[in-house]
């Protein structure tokens, strides 16, 4: 499988994907952390028509697109603008109908839940086919994350543990390892990108009962 993860800097999705064999890229607008030669730098719309058999939006920059931040929309932050923020609603509307509506047979494009003003944005929108948590997935924190699947079925938690902490949403400033907060909170779980490489990438081997129960078309 031919797979493209835009908007990683990470790798982690990717290398989970190349850990199974696949031809896994990723592409941000920075190198990867991990130096990987397998990394694109740059917008990842230009690859779009490269013939991917499945794209992940690892983490679309979402400040404008999400509930958390509909606030701004009426009353801008310190040095801003509403037309300024208006903007980046638009810009990033845009950015996510780019993914969603790729000539690729398969999508996930990942995000937080998002206001009204961005879904009436999107072309084709439709909403998000399930949410997970890390916790789902072997780590022992809380983080909502939703999915937008084309031609996927929802993923199957594999590890449910206890203990769980809002590491992420605590995370202020700068870390000990010169980590900024975003960046932190935009890291991806390699224990949810291993499920994705388990249960997505090999889905031209199911069986046509797995198909039918998985409601993934032929």
């Amino acid at each position: 499988m031919r797979a493209l993860i835009a908007c990683e800097r990470s790798g982690i999705v990717r290398r989970a994907f190349a850990a199974r064999g696949h031809d896994a890229w990723s592409c941000d607008l920075v190198p990867a952390d991990d130096g990987s030669n397998r990394h694109y730098v740059g917008d990842a719309r230009d690859l779009l028509d490269d013939r991917w058999d499945l794209l992940i939006v690892a983490h679309p920059p979402c400040t404008r697109l999400c509930n958390s931040g509909v606030r701004w929309l009426s009353v801008p932050p310190a040095g801003r603008t509403l037309d300024d923020m208006w903007r980046d609603l638009d810009d990033g509307a845009e950015l996510f109908s780019a993914f969603w509506n790729a000539p690729i047979e398969r999508i996930c494009v990942e995000n937080p839940v998002m206001h009204r003003h961005a879904k009436a944005r999107i072309a084709n929108y439709r909403e998000p086919a399930q949410s997970v948590q890390p916790w789902q997935f072997g780590h022992g924190e809380v983080k909502r994350t939703c999915f937008w699947l084309k031609n996927l079925p929802p993923l199957a938690p594999t590890l449910i543990v206890p203990g769980r902490e809002a590491r992420v949403h605590r995370h202020t400033g700068w870390g000990q390892r010169g980590l900024d907060r975003a960046r932190e909170r935009s890291r991806f779980f390699p224990g949810i990108a291993a499920a994705m490489a388990e249960q997505w990438g090999d889905l031209d081997g199911l069986s046509p009962f797995q198909r039918e129960l998985f409601e993934v078309p032929t």
